[in-house]
């Protein structure tokens, strides 16, 4: 059943997205261990012998940033950090690339933020990038730029779990990969002797949080709640997702041989690449509070969003901005882009659609937020 299952995925995965954490790549001491890095980049280089599409979604700038630096103890300065990663990039890259080319396989780097793939132009410049380089056979090594962006929260995707949803969010059908330090999501916590893994989840529930316990680790970022977010992401806009122990040289190889492996999370629905966008990739600047009435709306019948349905809303947006859907809770719901800026907002919420003109004046739209420009979520 599982080997059909496997089987099934990596034939309808348009693109494989591999994401490889900090805790794999790297020490207990939080140096880069080589050894590892070589036996990813064969197993890659034999997917992409077998014609598959793949990306590389990395961590480690900072691990080869203390080699260089003969530093045997992580920095917790942020400064100190980003420093360290600017030296480590570059030996990072020389790495892979000195690895990839012993079997014939061409790399690209690519350092991304946030902030890139919340604009709309540069979130298609991304992902036509990346479509012409795997066009060219290449292997695009993507990282978050630390050195501009750990100061800033809104750009920090934590151990780049959240960057690498939302790269594989640029395509149709992909598989993500994410390589973790366990064996996949138990039941419990893992050191239970009664902890199950769980192989498959076919359905997303609010209870697979509940399961989560973290480890604490100096090295990375991330950890499984946010692995569990990238699934969910994922899942929800046509892809699958594989949480795996990359700890194992022989994991990429069962997932690539359609072995069992893991926690596999199947796709729930297909949404455009626009949708993808708007729901995932894109920074909102404020939040609207709809009323019971209006979420039925928008939720059950697939109305617009009118004013005479927003309760309230905040945050600094203008017109044409993506603005947050929350309920009288501020439980988001979904995100839309608004036709009127916070101050119109403010002006019309509550009010009949009759009453928007005198209140606006002659250029009005019937609706704070069209449906063709909204995303909404579970």
């Amino acid at each position: 059943m599982f080997s059909l299952l496997y089987d099934e995925i990596l034939k309808t995965s348009d693109v494989i997205v591999v994401k490889v954490g900090t805790n794999v790549l790297s020490r207990k001491n939080g140096l880069l261990n080589e050894p590892r890095i070589i036996q990813l980049c064969c197993d890659l280089c034999h997917m992409i012998e077998h014609k598959h599409k793949v990306v590389l979604i990395t961590s480690g700038a900072v691990g080869a940033g203390m080699g260089q630096l003969g530093l045997t103890e992580r920095p917790t300065e942020i400064a100190k950090i980003q420093a360290i990663a600017a030296i480590g990039q570059g030996k990072l890259i020389k790495t892979y690339e000195e690895i990839l080319q012993f079997y014939g396989v061409t790399c690209a780097q690519i350092l991304l933020t946030a902030d890139e793939l919340s604009n709309r132009e540069s979130y298609l410049n991304a992902r036509n990038t990346i479509l012409t380089l795997l066009e060219l056979g290449a292997l695009p090594i993507i990282n978050e730029n630390d050195t501009v962006s750990v100061t800033r929260l809104h750009t920090s995707f934590g151990d780049n779990d959240r960057l690498a949803a939302l790269v594989a969010n640029l395509f149709e059908q992909p598989l993500l990969i994410l390589l973790t330090d366990v064996d996949g999501l138990f039941d419990r916590d893992p050191k239970d002797p009664e902890a199950k893994l769980i192989p498959v989840v076919e359905q997303w529930s609010p209870d697979l949080m509940h399961m989560v316990v973290e480890k604490n680790s100096g090295r990375s970022k991330g950890g499984m709640s946010s692995k569990l977010k990238a699934a969910k992401m994922i899942t929800a806009s046509g892809g699958n997702v594989m949480i795996a122990n990359g700890d194992r040289d022989e994991t990429l190889r069962q997932i690539f041989t359609a072995q069992e492996t893991g926690t596999v999370f199947l796709t729930q629905n297909y949404l455009t690449a626009r949708k993808r966008w708007l729901g995932f990739a894109v920074r909102t600047t404020g939040r609207l509070i709809l009323d019971e009435g209006a979420i039925s709306a928008v939720v059950k019948k697939g109305k617009s969003l009118l004013p005479v349905g927003i309760l309230a809303a905040d945050g600094a947006f203008e017109r044409g901005e993506t603005v947050s859907l929350v309920d009288s809770h501020h439980r988001e719901i979904g995100r839309g882009l608004t036709n009127y800026s916070l101050r119109d907002v403010l002006r019309i919420c509550g009010k009949k659609t009759a009453e928007l003109r005198e209140i606006i004046g002659q250029n009005v739209y019937m609706e704070v937020v069209h449906r063709d420009n909204m995303q909404l979520f579970d």
